[in-house]
């Protein structure tokens, strides 16, 4: 056997080889055979095809896909300017929809200038840094040198398309050059809970790095542990297909997930809607926990990303969790330690409600929200059955009996001080009724479907208005008045 590097072939070309010839051998026998390719209409332009399925990412699906017209994403994205996109902004409107940022001005985002160019990424990140590079037509993933995958973006017969969407550079010299934008600082549970002096080190999550040619896509998915993403533009141009997370659309991304040739299937056509957002040069979009989506490069794409963990979206975030364990996927951009995450927030959270005990003032109902749902996961992870499987993401020096006990200590107190303010309102759940570990037969709602907390107390509020009761006219006997309906 031979080293591919060593002799010139490719560790992504190697499956293709039927018989090698050695550069020895060539001399004499010819250059080696490749394995005839039967299933033309998977990986090549081939002919036209008759019933066979299309390869998702072949040339023939990115012909059909830029082809075919979608609903504009006008009617879920967000379009917020940069200075407005403050932590007030997030808390009274919510995180359930796209926010796209026009201009960067404001954000406190920092990239490089425009001049940056992918010769720039290999001299600040190093030639020789191994990256993860998807071969779009097979949608698999090999390993090359950073050198090696930038040789090929300037090279001018590419023979493939290959996409680079997983490279991390918060340990290079080129993390100077970027900063996410001020609102994830504010709202990362990474940023915000978890200690610098940790055994385990934070996540590295924050500054990834796209060079996308063209042409590449990248499949429908969700994001690693449910994380919500922001995406920036630098140069060039991406498509975003975006679905929302509706409790059936999950479903059926689960089961897309689940069949073995989901490669064949375009998951949009599965579902209602599937909207369209082509982000330009210098735009910034934000995507929330749980959204399904599909990206397409129609031109060659300098961008940088991140994700992040929130408090605006727990319960989505923990359902996205569950359903990435129960399919076992392995993503390039996998967030590393998600229940540690969890747990490190769980007791900020017990923190934050003692500060807000002795100061009289309530935390704010998504905060008592997400709470209970943490308290819930973290009494299914303890569980006897389950502690094996789930202990070695137990941060050090954690009692988290203790944290559970007195974390279910804190929240009946909030909801306490909340029910005696408002009376006439009886808080929906209880925080012993939420527990994530029992809650296999009755999926959560997405966050989308769900109703914010004060709308529903005010719903509940109106059912209880007795209703006006009419004066007789003079000229009859007056009836005596109906009870009002409780």
């Amino acid at each position: 056997w031979f080293h591919g590097s060593c002799v010139g072939v490719e560790e992504e070309e190697a499956p293709d080889i039927d018989i090698y010839h050695c550069p020895n051998c060539e001399k004499t026998h010819g250059k080696s055979t490749l394995k005839k390719k039967r299933a033309w209409h998977k990986h090549g332009p081939g002919q036209t095809p008759d019933v066979k399925p299309v390869q998702n990412g072949s040339q023939l699906f990115i012909k059909e896909l830029r082809s075919r017209t979608f609903p504009s994403a006008e009617d879920v994205v967000v379009r917020v300017p940069g200075s407005q996109l403050t932590l007030g902004y997030m808390e009274e409107h919510g995180f359930a929809e796209p926010i796209l940022v026009p201009k960067k001005d404001g954000l406190g985002l920092a990239v490089p200038a425009p001049t940056f160019y992918v010769s720039d990424v290999e001299n600040y990140v190093g030639p020789e840094r191994s990256v993860d590079v998807t071969d779009v037509a097979k949608q698999k993933d090999c390993k090359m040198k950073l050198k090696e995958f930038v040789d090929y973006y300037y090279s001018t017969n590419r023979k493939r398309v290959l996409n680079l969407t997983s490279l991390e550079f918060s340990d290079t010299r080129m993390s100077s050059f970027v900063e996410p934008p001020d609102i994830v600082k504010k709202l990362s549970w990474v940023e915000n809970c978890w200690p610098d002096d940790a055994l385990l080190a934070k996540p590295k999550v924050t500054k990834y790095c796209l060079i996308c040619v063209k042409d590449s896509y990248t499949d429908f998915h969700i994001d690693s542990g449910g994380a919500s993403a922001w995406y920036h533009v630098l140069k060039g141009e991406k498509i975003f297909y975006l679905i929302q997370p509706a409790s059936a659309n999950i479903s059926l991304y689960e089961r897309w997930q689940s069949a073995a040739n989901h490669s064949e299937m375009f998951f949009a056509d599965q579902v209602d809607r599937c909207y369209k957002c082509t982000l330009k040069q210098g735009q910034t979009l934000f995507i929330p926990s749980g959204w399904i989506y599909a990206t397409l490069t129609p031109v060659d794409c300098l961008a940088f990303a991140g994700h992040f963990l929130h408090s605006l979206s727990v319960e989505m975030q923990m359902r996205a969790y569950e359903v990435e364990r129960r399919l076992k996927l392995g993503s390039l951009t996998q967030f590393p330690n998600f229940e540690t995450a969890c747990w490190y927030m769980g007791k900020h959270l017990l923190e934050a409600f003692k500060g807000s005990h002795k100061s009289g003032k309530q935390l704010p109902p998504h905060l008592v929200q997400g709470a209970k749902i943490l308290n819930g996961a973290f009494r299914s992870w303890t569980k006897k059955q389950a502690l094996a499987e789930h202990e070695d993401e137990l941060p050090e020096h954690f009692k988290p009996s203790q944290l559970i006990k007195d974390l279910a200590k804190e929240i009946r107190l909030s909801e306490n001080a909340s029910k005696a303010a408002r009376p006439e309102v009886t808080p929906a759940i209880s925080s012993d009724e939420v527990c994530f570990g029992d809650r296999e037969k009755e999926e959560p709602p997405s966050p989308i479907e769900a109703s914010p907390p004060r709308s529903f107390l005010e719903k509940v509020s109106k059912k209880k208005t007795p209703k006006t009761v009419k004066m007789p006219k003079p000229s009859k006997v007056p009836k005596p008045p109906k009870p009002p309906k409780p």
